[in-house]
């Protein structure tokens, strides 16, 4: 009788044993539930409120670029447009615009919102779509780029390759017969490593060069040395970097300006290259929560007061700026 006792408690006891794990797991199991649940929603959150964010900053943007076609002359990297705007704190432009004096907060860390941007002239640099005219390659924007390539010491073969298939998209896209094994017309500069560019090459004329919807010339004002060189003939980089300076102090008004700038006859601008002013323009925003940035590139053109988007991107980034994989 005692050792059945026994065995009863200890099935008592066991059984007892087994419904707290039990209860203990549905319990976890509903905790870990809720707190996903939450944490969903808090991203969810987040997400849309950061996309409402940089979208108020792409507006912002395009009332800045509207102001300065209001004022009329070129375009250049001295004008309220050039300045970027460094890493602030969200709350800082919040006070700002209630009139109230920025204090510290006991806002946590990790939720602290920051925003940062620039805008960036995308006629700076050259345009892809400029080697193709009416189906055919437009050979004096070929010496352009190949001019470029020789200063970047990258392969002309590439450049040849490229622009051969460029050519083939441009025909077909001219004719409207679209041949389904023709490479297609690029969508940005990151896809002309379809056309034939090494990754190597792409990551070289990324700084230097655009995709716009139409062809466009370079802005002498905004752009850098090595585009200066690449797109004047018989500039040199020692010119271009003489022009680049003294564009510092007095920014070029007209193309004869630059003229009395560079003083060699031998260096012609021509309207349909080289122009003062700018129509195309790139947009970044960075939003930064805790340690997740989140990074809009736009693309808007201008005409007149209108400043229409062209096209809009965006990703996460990682901390150090390197896109996440």
């Amino acid at each position: 009788m005692r050792a059945v006792g026994r065995s009863q408690r200890g099935a008592a006891i066991l059984m007892a044993m087994l419904t707290v794990v039990l209860v203990a797991t549905l319990a976890s199991s509903m905790m870990w539930q809720q707190w996903r649940g939450v944490e969903l929603e808090s991203a969810q959150r987040t997400r849309v409120q950061s996309a409402w964010i940089l979208t108020g900053a792409l507006d912002w943007a395009r009332l800045i670029l509207r102001e300065d076609a209001r004022e009329g002359g070129s375009d250049h990297l001295a004008e309220p447009w050039a300045v970027p705007l460094a890493s602030a704190r969200l709350s800082t432009f919040l006070a700002a615009e209630r009139g109230q004096a920025v204090v510290a907060d006991d806002t946590d860390p990790e939720q602290e919102a920051f925003l940062a941007g620039h805008i960036d002239d995308l006629q700076a640099r050259l345009n892809v779509t400029n080697l193709i005219d009416n189906g055919k390659l437009h050979e004096p924007s070929v010496a352009i780029w190949g001019n470029l390539f020789k200063q970047l010491n990258l392969p002309q073969a590439e450049l040849d390759r490229m622009t051969q298939q460029l050519l083939l998209a441009g025909s077909a896209l001219v004719s409207g017969k679209v041949d389904p094994l023709a490479p297609l017309w690029p969508a940005s500069v990151v896809d002309l490593a379809w056309l034939g560019l090494s990754d190597r090459t792409v990551q070289a004329l990324a700084p230097f060069v655009t995709l716009l919807p139409v062809r466009t010339p370079v802005n002498l004002n905004t752009a850098p040395v090595e585009v200066l060189a690449a797109c004047v003939d018989g500039l040199t980089l020692a010119q271009a970097r003489q022009l680049a300076q003294s564009r510092a102090a007095k920014p070029i008004g007209t193309l004869m300006d630059a003229l009395l700038v560079v003083a060699n006859p031998e260096v012609k601008f021509d309207a349909a290259e080289h122009s003062v002013a700018s129509r195309f323009f790139s947009v970044t925003g960075q939003l930064r929560v805790g340690q997740t940035t989140l990074q809009e590139r736009s693309a808007l053109q201008r005409d007149g007061l209108d400043v229409k988007v062209l096209s809009r991107t965006r990703e996460v980034v990682a901390a150090e700026g390197a896109p996440l994989q």
